[in-house]
């Protein structure tokens, strides 16, 4: 199966989903700083980690470390072993748009302040979940990760493995709070695990519901190079169809292709080139068994 890669014909498509992850990047950083790090919580998975590292390194062995804030950077640190794991299961293109997700994210957690915006812990904890989420549903919809437990999750989704990426955090954020129970007051264990729950529950809405689609494209031009394209390209099959209108009973072929929702964009791309006047019918959220790669 043809690995994904930047083409000549389609460097200002990956260059827009390129800055989509920097942008996404920026919102999930700027979420978990001013909503709630401000609110002395902590969020779930290895950024979770990386915090209570960090606090535990200033709190309790008092290191003078608080001009920056250094979770970001043991972040960064704890993605490497994940980067090693992982860059044989994604292709290049999603390795290298994690990398840089993780590089923006690592750094505006380091300099982002975390100014208290919302006094209440309760709203402080449901919108952090919002935004941050938001900021790695766009990095997601991109075709990256934002690092972390999120590219072990969609590693083993791809794998075959019946897990989502939420539930994937979901277990490890068990471990995470119950660590805190033995550092922290119960209300700050709560918020943080309130905030882990709602995040989980985003996240597989964001990336996992609707993730399959049936494209059903309907075109008069020959198909032949369309297809080709769509092979070397996406990397997906196409089962191509012979067909008459019933109104101009002309000729014409249907072409039906299973992609995941995310590949939606460059397969329409590539339709247009051939055929302006194709029909395409999209269906998301559906089921799909047998032999279909689940891709990143």
């Amino acid at each position: 199966m043809p690995k994904e890669k930047i083409t000549s014909e389609n460097p200002k498509f990956e260059i827009w989903r390129l800055l989509g992850c920097i942008i996404g990047a920026l919102v999930y950083a700027a979420g978990i700083n001013l909503f709630v790090t401000s609110a002395g919580l902590y969020t779930g998975g290895l950024v979770g980690f990386s915090q209570l590292i960090r606090t535990v390194l200033i709190e309790y062995l008092h290191l003078p470390l608080k001009n920056i804030d250094i979770a970001g950077i043991i972040y960064y640190a704890m993605n490497i072993p994940i980067f090693i794991y992982a860059f044989p299961r994604m292709g290049k293109l999603f390795f290298v748009k994690t990398f840089i997700a993780v590089s923006v994210v690592t750094a505006s957690m380091s300099f982002i302040p975390p100014l208290v915006i919302m006094s209440d812990r309760l709203t402080a904890c449901i919108v952090g979940a919002i935004v941050s989420c938001f900021g790695v549903g766009v990095i997601l919809c991109m075709g990256s990760s934002a690092g972390g437990m999120d590219t072990v999750g969609m590693t083993v989704y791809k794998s075959g493995k019946n897990l989502s990426v939420g539930n994937v955090n979901l277990t490890v954020n068990i471990i995470l709070y119950g660590i805190c129970l033995f550092l922290f007051d119960i209300e700050t264990v709560i918020y943080s695990l309130l905030y882990a729950i709602i995040y989980s529950f985003v996240m597989d809405k964001v990336h996992i519901q609707n993730i399959n689609a049936e494209v059903k494209i309907i075109t008069k031009a020959n198909p032949d190079e369309l297809e080709h394209e769509v092979f070397s390209a996406l990397g997906r099959g196409v089962t191509e169809w012979k067909s008459i209108g019933a109104y101009t009973h002309e000729n014409s072929r249907i072409l039906y292709i299973l992609i995941s929702k995310y590949e939606i964009p460059k397969l329409k791309a590539i339709v247009h080139k051939y055929d302006r006047d194709a029909f395409i019918v999209v269906t998301e959220g559906i089921h799909v068994e047998g032999n279909y790669i689940k891709k990143l």
